[in-house]
């Protein structure tokens, strides 16, 4: 499996602590079947975002658990100052080497002009996934507005957790809601720890399975998620 969202990267964001957790969610992953891990730090508000420096971290992770393969990526929040960054610094923020690059929103505010904001960014070379918009309280409400971005060309990932329960039943049932309309596309863990938020995708790979079929959920865990980090085309 490949896991796109993941905060494993120590002492950057809310994610890992320390490098010792890092390690440790590393193996989880790894225990669990997972053999690409996407460290995916935050770019907020709250956290900056520096890719040199990431990636000298991620680098010195690599050598302690190199059975796994790390890339580096950015949980990407979709806010005024991020947006002209990204434009103005193509790749700063992607996925590894690819166009992709992961969509978070606020649960306080979509603005009303995210479709022309994301053939922006989609005009400038970006792939654009939506993150987790089942834990998103503007789209539980709206469910209409997340399906006008797919239809703008982004790809939807929802949090393996939600699909388990983790997140509660509104969450749960938009994720089922979601994969039996065939709105989802990638299946990630967005793990922060080795208790809660975990970087396990096996449980909802099961879950998921039950809803589309074994082959619908390996694909949302496997083939797909490599086809975004190579810039291929996806199987929707």
């Amino acid at each position: 499996m490949i896991d796109l969202h993941s905060h494993v990267l120590p002492g950057v964001d809310d994610g890992a602590k320390s490098e010792e957790v890092a390690v440790e969610m590393c193996r989880m992953a790894l225990e669990d079947g997972t053999t690409h891990l996407v460290a995916t730090p935050h770019s907020n508000y709250a956290y900056s975002y520096d890719r040199e420096q990431h990636q000298q971290r991620l680098d010195k992770l690599q050598t302690l658990v190199p059975e796994i393969e790390l890339v580096l990526g950015c949980d990407f929040h979709l806010s005024y100052e991020n947006i002209e960054d990204a434009l103005a610094h193509p790749g700063r923020y992607n996925i590894g080497r690819s166009r992709a690059l992961l969509i978070e929103f606020s649960d306080f505010n979509i603005p009303p002009t995210v479709i022309k904001i994301f053939y922006e960014l989609q005009d400038a070379g970006y792939r654009l996934v939506i993150t987790h918009p089942e834990r998103n309280a503007i789209l539980l409400r709206h469910p209409e507005r997340l399906h006008d971005m797919v239809d703008a060309g982004a790809f939807v990932q929802l949090t393996a957790n939600s699909i388990t329960g983790f997140w509660g039943k509104a969450a749960q049932k938009y994720s089922e809601a979601l994969l039996k309309e065939g709105m989802v596309h990638i299946i990630a863990s967005d793990a922060h720890d080795t208790k809660r938020r975990t970087p396990i995708l096996s449980g909802a790979r099961k879950a998921a399975a039950r809803i589309i079929g074994e082959a619908g959920a390996q694909r949302l865990v496997k083939e797909n998620p490599s086809a975004l980090l190579h810039d291929q085309e996806l199987e929707c």
